[in-house]
């Protein structure tokens, strides 16, 4: 594979409603749209950092100047087999795991297009379809957290997982828990507790949730350890897993007992393969977070999803679900079992609306 061009296109896409965390409230969601041409293909990929380091210390700014500066350029000088070896390739940049994550989703793209393989073919995938939920953010009253779930419920989304953070937690969950005695519930923090202020979640232990996500530090491995060791509902981590390295001494010390793989947040799909298969080998479900992504990162998702160690429905709800209109052609729609479907075509199945793109857009370069 050798990589003659990459196009970067910065876009920022206006979300249908504010969406709430343990870290702020936006209403924008920023992306980066990389594109790498080879032998007159072009593969689509999508770097996931947003514009404000709130989940992670990557922007979209920080993102782009690494690309650009650094990651780019070792691959435009170097002939190599397929995304594979991306990884090694850019092994001398430390960290930006959403920077390089959304150029090797572009080769992968590029590879499956070559070789006529959907990248869920490449990945070993099992499943033509895979479960899904939504995630709701924090809502101002317990009351509306309750009308936007019975929204969704009604829409055929059969798992919901709702954002915590201190003073809007155990009593917001238990009133969706009240309501809906059988739903599939989770809950997310974000990194909004220490151990400490944690001890106010204990009531949550009673409620029969799937899963509590990332309740310390976005680096934490070892106080989470502590904490599950205090909970019988397993303790899920997302931000503090950053490649197979964290996910494998997380599993060693006992911090969680459930990964949220984001192959944006690890590095791309080569490190997100090898977690689910660690986890695979050691009985530790895994499954799919979401990052507000376009239909890019969204069919990606969803290949991802369809391998066999993903037993928890993912965060990749249906196009129609954040933006009035994406930036691919391809609509993701919530099937009636609350599932989406895997896409089948070469790559990723998608293509591009360049006028959704165009109308979003904020600069774009190529290089060389």
């Amino acid at each position: 594979m050798k990589i003659e061009k990459v196009k970067l296109t910065h876009v920022r896409m206006t979300l249908k409603a504010p969406f709430e965390t343990s870290f702020g409230v936006i209403d924008t969601r920023d992306s980066i749209l990389v594109e790498a041409y080879s032998d007159g293909v072009i593969g689509y990929g999508e770097c996931v950092a947003d514009r404000d380091p709130g989940y992670a210390y990557e922007t979209s700014g920080t993102a782009w100047h690494i690309l650009e500066d650094f990651i780019i350029p070792q691959v435009l000088v170097k002939t190599f087999e397929g995304p594979t070896e991306f990884p090694d390739l850019v092994s001398g940049i430390r960290g930006h795991q959403m920077a390089k994550a959304g150029l090797e989703l572009a080769l992968w793209d590029l590879q499956g297009k070559q070789q006529g393989n959907s990248l869920s073919e490449m990945l070993g995938g099992v499943r033509d379809k895979v479960d899904v939920g939504v995630s709701i953010g924090i809502k101002s009253t317990k009351e509306e957290l309750l009308e936007v779930t019975a929204n969704y419920l009604d829409l055929g989304y059969k798992r919901i997982k709702i954002k915590i953070k201190p003073g809007r937690d155990v009593g917001d969950t238990q009133a969706v828990r009240g309501a809906y005695p059988d739903l599939k519930l989770q809950v997310d923090a974000n990194s909004a507790y220490t151990l400490e202020t944690a001890e106010a979640l204990m009531p949550l232990d009673d409620l029969g949730l799937l899963l509590i996500e990332q309740p310390l530090s976005e680096d934490d491995l070892w106080d989470h350890r502590v904490l599950q060791q205090k909970f019988k509902t397993p303790i899920c981590l997302d931000e503090s897993i950053h490649d197979p390295r964290h996910a494998r001494q997380a599993l060693e010390m006992g911090s969680t007992k459930v990964i949220n793989i984001k192959q944006g947040r690890v590095g791309g799909i080569t490190h997100s393969k090898a977690i689910h298969d660690l986890c695979q080998d050691q009985n530790i479900p895994v499954w799919c977070g979401g990052m507000l992504e376009t239909g890019v990162g969204r069919a990606a998702n969803l290949a991802l999803a369809s391998l066999p160690n993903f037993k928890l429905p993912g965060d990749i709800s249906a196009t129609d679900r954040y933006y009035e209109e994406d930036i691919t052609e391809e609509v993701f729609i919530l099937n009636s079992d609350s599932t989406i479907n895997v896409p089948k075509s070469p790559g990723l199945g998608i293509s591009i609306n360049q006028d959704a793109v165009d109308r979003v857009k904020l600069k774009t370069i190529s290089l060389p």
